[in-house]
């Protein structure tokens, strides 16, 4: 069972910010708290003074399809927009 945990991150959910740690196993988030201890195996992930947001909705993504695709595509902008922790995009044409 692959475990991370991630100690002392400032989560901003719900118009607060609080400072938690997180424990994410299996890919899942199995619990917040204010202190939750390491296991031997852990991955632990230091994010104090860090911010950990839930995943972001662009509603103005401009693709660059059809016309500017010299400046990107719906793959390379796709690929950014995930690594900038957008999860859901509703994108418009280049017209």
């Amino acid at each position: 069972m692959t475990r991370t945990l991630i100690k002392n991150a400032t989560i901003v959910n719900e118009g607060r910010c609080t400072v938690s740690d997180v424990l994410i196993s299996n890919q899942r988030i199995e619990k917040v708290a204010a202190h939750i201890s390491a296991k031997k195996n852990d991955h632990i992930v230091e994010a104090e003074n860090q911010y950990l947001l839930p995943g972001m909705i662009d509603d103005q993504v401009h693709f660059r399809e059809p016309g500017l695709t010299h400046k990107g595509t719906i793959a390379s902008e796709s690929r950014a927009a995930i690594v900038g922790g957008d999860y859901q995009l509703h994108g418009n044409a280049q017209c």
